[in-house]
């Protein structure tokens, strides 16, 4: 049996210890005989493989869930904030969601309102000083401040959260945790569905926190510039290292530094850095990677060996031909709809063209990709396309596409019949799809397995461009490290689009970042590009400020404004009204699936005379289902463009 007991709640005490613990998860065992303390105001990063056990740890500290074995011990009142996951449909705005992450001003709110409907003027003092004491009159203010940060705009702050996809709701589950007061605060994978630029914020956000945090991440260099202590789950126990991302790797990487498998795979890296640098290192287009990897050689004592236990080890295959330019866009215009989101591109893809694509989100990133896969019609100008072009494009919801009833060999095979199977299974071997998992169907494999495959058929199919829109979302970390040594030894163009800047500095020769409409050559670094937004954000708030008050050279002129806003209303009517006749045929096709539904719920009908009009019911909702699903992604795409 566990028990739970208090600590004092003192500064610079331990606020979390686990002694001799064992946790669970139904037959499996995640961590036996293991003990940890975690000290008031440290940051910790929460490293492990998937399935290791990081998001249940979570659980047993928010009492969710209980220890098998052993004893937790932390303060009594500790105050926890929690991300939470998922979020239900409904018709509370955006803004409210984030204020109802403070409890406690929830709580008063409600005793006041009890108060004036009463009329008790000694309560009414007593509330009103307490929320004086919170400083919470400033709350909703406080609480558009992190959606703005999040990458909602004024416009977002009413909406009711019905409105926003499945990513943007996670995004407010994050702003409501960040709302809340707390003294320990906990983040399982805040990035994942986050753009480079709330990246960047949130890292800013919590380097000012002052609680404890725990975060669990993959982005190591988000997790470089926040943490300054890590937790592994190593061989179910709970091993502690003392500073960033960095410095746990080089301090694993000295425990596994006599282990001769490392030492032979990192000599075959040596070589491979060696070989290109001697290649390459006066070529002007290759000059920053031949530099990059002469950074990796210095690196590679200290932090390559501590992934040499990693089960990954795939390239991409060679392409069969890579064209001298593969793809080129003059004067292009890109969109949906006809409603334009980018103009005026100039883009040239040579075979050995690396970029990655910088911008906020809505800004016109994955619309690019798209284009450029073939997926999205060119709105204006000329693409002009190699005969010789074979991509390979991996878009944020190509898991969504997988056929999940199959097998990834089935999968595999359906994409090349002629390969020979053994084959395919060393191919998926790499991916770590290895025994009975390279035929086990698709739909019980968690969402990275899914990445991993969905790389895997791109990876097989040999491409010379690769179009990759943030692909380390749901990977681990070493399935990201896996990644970045692929692209690095990929011989072939590449255009990313990643808020994962150790992939970034490592993958990409040059930067693009596309902002008020226009796409443009980055003259700079990632650090550079962190300096420059926050140049460019002060810049537009000044002229904002500036035109409100008058003020600026740009005096308002409200009646052009006026006829501003009607323009945009009046372009915006197409894209509002293939919303509204999405949104009919999805409503007509879930009565039509209700009906079905409930006539499938007849027992008559599984007898053997009815089985013809059984087969034909279940070939309806199979296809009505189809259609369905990608009626409500077109909707999800369309309504957050509009």
């Amino acid at each position: 049996m566990y028990h739970v007991a208090p600590l004092t709640h003192n500064p610079g005490t331990t606020l979390i210890s686990l002694n001799n613990v064992r946790v669970m998860q139904a037959e499996h065992i995640l961590l036996e005989d293991s003990s940890l303390s975690i000290h008031k105001g440290q940051k910790v990063g929460i490293i492990g493989r998937n399935g290791s056990g990081k998001t249940s740890l979570f659980a047993v500290l928010n009492g969710e869930l209980g220890l098998d074995q052993g004893e937790l011990k932390m303060p009594a009142g500790l105050r926890i904030a929690q991300m939470h996951q998922e979020t239900l449909g409904s018709d509370r705005s955006a803004r409210d969601h984030v204020i109802d992450g403070d409890h406690r001003y929830r709580q008063l709110e409600q005793q006041l309102q009890q108060a004036e409907a009463q009329d008790n003027t000694d309560a009414l003092v007593r509330l009103h000083s307490e929320l004086d004491r919170l400083g919470v009159y400033d709350i909703e203010a406080r609480a558009e401040q992190l959606l703005s940060g999040l990458g909602f705009h004024a416009v977002d702050f009413p909406r009711p959260i019905s409105d926003f996809s499945g990513g943007w709701r996670i995004r407010l589950n994050l702003a409501q945790a960040l709302m809340a007061p707390s003294d320990l605060l906990l983040l399982d994978e805040p990035t994942n569905h986050l753009d480079l630029e709330a990246t960047l914020w949130l890292e800013q956000w919590l380097n000012r926190y002052e609680g404890t945090l725990l975060i669990i991440s993959h982005d190591r260099s988000f997790l470089d510039k926040v943490i300054d202590h890590v937790v592994s789950f190593e061989n179910r126990q709970l091993i502690l290292y003392k500073g960033n991302y960095s410095a746990y790797e080089k301090q694993r990487a000295e425990r596994l530094a006599l282990q001769q498998a490392m030492a032979e795979k990192q000599q075959r890296r040596v070589s491979e850095i060696e070989d290109f640098v001697r290649r390459f290192r006066y070529k002007a287009t290759k000059a920053k990677q031949a530099q990059s990897r002469l950074k990796e050689l210095d690196r590679m004592q200290r932090i390559a060996p501590a992934h040499i236990d990693s089960p990954l080890d795939f390239r991409f295959p060679e392409a069969d031909r890579v064209p001298d330019e593969v793809l080129s866009l003059e004067d292009a215009a890109i969109g949906i709809d006809q409603t334009r989101l980018v103009e005026g591109i100039r883009l040239r893809l040579l075979g050995d063209t690396r970029i990655g694509l910088l911008g906020l989100n809505g800004s016109g990133k994955s619309t690019l990709l798209k284009t450029l896969a073939g997926e999205l019609p060119l709105l204006d100008g000329e693409m002009n396309a190699s005969r010789h072009l074979k991509i390979g494009y991996f878009a944020q919801h190509q898991v969504d596409v997988l056929n999940i009833h199959i097998s990834p060999l089935q999968t595999l095979q359906k994409i090349d019949p002629a390969a020979r199977e053994q084959e395919l299974r060393n191919f998926l071997g790499s991916f770590d799809f290895r025994g009975n998992r390279v035929d086990d169907a698709i739909e019980n494999f968690s969402g990275g397995e899914k990445s991993r495959l969905a790389l895997a058929l791109i990876a097989w199919q040999k491409p010379n461009l690769l179009l990759m829109d943030e692909p380390t979302n749901h990977l681990d970390m070493d399935m990201r490290w896996a990644l970045t040594e692929a692209l690095l030894s990929y011989r072939g163009a590449l255009v990313i689009v990643s808020h994962d800047r150790h992939l970034l500095n490592n993958t990409v020769d040059e930067y693009h970042v596309i902002r008020n409409g226009r796409c443009r050559l980055f003259d700079g670094t990632l650090d550079d590009y962190a300096g420059w937004l926050q140049e460019q954000q002060a810049k537009e708030q000044q002229a904002q400020e500036e035109k409100d008050t008058g003020s600026g050279p740009d005096k308002v002129d409200k009646k052009a404004l006026r006829q501003e806003a009607a323009a945009r209303r009046q372009a915006l009517v197409p894209l509002r009204k293939e919303v509204q006749k999405l949104e009919k045929r999805m409503d007509k096709l879930n009565l039509t699936l209700s009906g079905i539904e409930e006539e499938l719920a007849d027992p008559s009908l599984y007898e053997d005379a009815q089985k013809p009009r059984l087969s034909e019911l279940l070939k309806q909702q199979g296809e009505l289902r189809g259609e369905l699903e990608q009626l409500e992604e077109d909707w999800l795409e369309k309504s957050d463009l509009l």
